[in-house]
C-alpha cells in the first residue's frame, strides 16, 4: 500500500468523520450571538466560515485586524451571518477591558462563547532557564485570559441560558511529557478551572462543553518539525465537531482512543526509568 494511502487510512481511523446536522445547527443558532476567540486562523477561522452560513451574529476576536476585516468582508458578501470584529491581544489588560466593555454593550447579550485562542511552546527545561517569560505569556493566554473573559460574561450567558465551549487538548488527560511544561501546565490549569466551575454554571442554566483535541494541522504546530508529517485533524473537521457540540450540548468530546493513549504515554514515560535501573547495578540492589 502506498505510504500516502496508509497515512490517509491512519488519519481516518484516528479521526473518524463528524456528521454535522446543519439544519439542527441553524435552528439552534438562529438570531443568536456567538463569540469566537482566536478567530483569524486555524480552527477559529474555519468555525467562523462554517457558522457564517447561519442567521447568526458572529463576534470574531484575534490580534490580526487586517485578517479579521478580510474575513468580515468575505462573509457578509457571500453568507447569511452578521459579523463584528474586535482586534485584541487578550494578554493585554487594556485590550481585554475594551473587549469586555464591547460585549456588555451588546443589545441582545451573548449566547455562546467559543474559547479557542491559545499559544503553544515546545522547549526543554534546560533551554528555559532564562526564559521565565515563556511561562508567564503561555499562562496569560491559555489560562488567565479565558478565566477573565468568562468571569465577566457569565451574567450575560446566564441571562440567555447560553453555552461555553472550551477548545482543549488531549494532553491534559495524558501523562505530562518532557519539553511541553509551559503549554501543558497552562492548558491543564484552565481545564481544571472549567471542569470545577461547570456544575455551578450548569445550575445557572449555562451549558458547558470541553472538546479534547489531538494534533490539529494549524499554524500553531508549524514550528515543531516532527509534527509536519504526523497524522493530524484538519481545522475544518474540528469546526464540524464544534458545530455539533452547539446543538447537542454534550459535555465532552474526545477521541475514542484516548483511554489507550493514556496507557501508551504512561508506558513510554516509565521506560527510561526502567532502562536506567537496569543499567546501574547499585540501583537494582
Amino acid at each position: 500500500m502506498p505510504s500516502a494511502s496508509l497515512h490517509t487510512l491512519l488519519a481516518y481511523l484516528l479521526f473518524p468523520p463528524t456528521k454535522l446536522n446543519r439544519q439542527k445547527l441553524a435552528r439552534q443558532l438562529a438570531g443568536k450571538t456567538v463569540l469566537i476567540t482566536g478567530a483569524s486562523s486555524g480552527i477559529g477561522e474555519q468555525l467562523a466560515y462554517l457558522l457564517s452560513e447561519m442567521r447568526v451574529h458572529l463576534i470574531l476576536v484575534a490580534r490580526r485586524e487586517a485578517k479579521l476585516q478580510a474575513m468580515k468582508s468575505e462573509i457578509e458578501v457571500k453568507a447569511a451571518a452578521r459579523v463584528s470584529v474586535f482586534p485584541a491581544d487578550l494578554r493585554d489588560p487594556k485590550e481585554m477591558e475594551g473587549l469586555l466593555t464591547f460585549l456588555h454593550q451588546l443589545p441582545d447579550g451573548l449566547d455562546i462563547v467559543i474559547s479557542n485562542a491559545g499559544h503553544s511552546i515546545k522547549r526543554s527545561i534546560r533551554e528555559s532557564l532564562d526564559r521565565y517569560h515563556d511561562f508567564t505569556r503561555t499562562m496569560a493566554i491559555n489560562y488567565f485570559a479565558p478565566v477573565q473573559l468568562l468571569l465577566s460574561t457569565i451574567p450575560l450567558l446566564e441571562q440567555n441560558q447560553g453555552h461555553i465551549i472550551n477548545i482543549s487538548t488531549v494532553n491534559v488527560m495524558l501523562i505530562p511529557m518532557p519539553h511541553w511544561a509551559a503549554y501543558q501546565a497552562s492548558k491543564s490549569a484552565f481545564d481544571t478551572w472549567f471542569r470545577s466551575a461547570a456544575p455551578e454554571l450548569n445550575r445557572m442554566g449555562i451549558a458547558t462543553t470541553s472538546i479534547y483535541l489531538p494534533l490539529v494541522r494549524t499554524p500553531m504546530i508549524l514550528p515543531t518539525a516532527a509534527y509536519r508529517k504526523a497524522p493530524a485533524m484538519s481545522p475544518t473537521h474540528v469546526a464540524k465537531m464544534i458545530g455539533k457540540a452547539i446543538y447537542t450540548r454534550r459535555q465532552t468530546f474526545k477521541p475514542w482512543w484516548l483511554i489507550f493513549g493514556g496507557l501508551v504515554s504512561l508506558f513510554f514515560r516509565t521506560m527510561p526509568r526502567l532502562s536506567r535501573k537496569k543499567g546501574n547495578g547499585h540501583e537494582d540492589v
